[in-house]
């Protein structure tokens, strides 16, 4: 009797979803979802809100970094026996300062075929809203907590290109009063929240002035620093009142 044949692979999909408006999901995105035999979700309760609203029943299993480690194999393998899945995170694009990476890697050294679809990034919209040059730039991501983080922000210092960390509110005063230490307090930068949503914002201006703003006005929501590289010239200074004129964006 002949053998069955070998199921064909099927195909990993990496789905970019909103970082704040839902307008920004893709019909692309919404027929992947719905079409796949799994997606795997960062928190399987905030992306069943996105599922909901788009009307999306597909099964959904938790893929996060705690875990990663040892389901991306798992995984792998069931996309080597045919199934196809989806992979999205809380907010923008996975593996870009979130899970993902893992499993890419694995499916592209078992040679499972991965497309990454175009989509929302939180890092693209502050870096064109800062002024600042974006023909060169370096996305850092989240910097350190502790170890090596004095020694990655003294490297940084030389970069020539405009460079771009994500950072918590709770921790963005401390952090732009180390990139001044180590940048220089007259070096300009941007701080923007709350990315395509209600309260959206971009305050511009020197380190120096960032750091006078946030102490007078407690940050939230999420947060994208973009700051100037080594030997840019320094933005011309704008109007100061118009942090009066628009609640959207604040220049120093």
């Amino acid at each position: 009797m002949a053998s069955k044949p070998a199921a064909q692979p099927g195909t990993l999909y990496v789905v970019p979803t909103p970082v704040g408006n839902l307008d920004d999901m893709t019909f692309r995105a919404i027929n992947v979802l719905k079409s796949v035999d799994l997606i795997l979700a960062e928190d399987t309760r905030t992306s069943a809100v996105l599922m909901k609203h788009f009307a999306i029943d597909t099964p959904m299993q938790s893929h996060h970094k705690f875990n990663e480690h040892e389901t991306a194999a798992n995984i792998a393998e069931r996309l080597m026996g045919g199934m196809t899945i989806a992979l999205v995170s809380d907010a923008g694009t996975p593996a870009i300062s979130d899970p993902g990476f893992m499993l890419v890697r694995e499916c592209r050294r078992l040679g499972v075929t991965v497309e990454c679809l175009p989509g929302a990034t939180a890092f693209v919209p502050a870096l064109v809203d800062s002024g600042l040059p974006c023909d060169k730039f370096c996305f850092e991501g989240f910097l350190p907590q502790k170890k090596g983080r004095a020694t990655r922000l003294a490297a940084l210092a030389i970069e020539p290109r405009t460079i771009i960390f994500y950072e918590s509110p709770l921790r963005l005063l401390k952090t732009l009063q180390q990139l001044a230490e180590a940048f220089g307090a007259d070096r300009e930068a941007s701080v923007s929240r709350e990315i395509s949503k209600l309260y959206e914002q971009t305050v511009r201006g020197s380190l120096e002035e960032l750091i006078s703003h946030f102490t007078a006005c407690e940050p939230r929501g999420e947060i994208v620093i973009v700051v100037a590289g080594k030997g840019e010239e320094k933005v011309a200074k704008k109007d100061k009142y118009a942090q009066f004129k628009t609640a959207k964006t604040i220049d120093f």
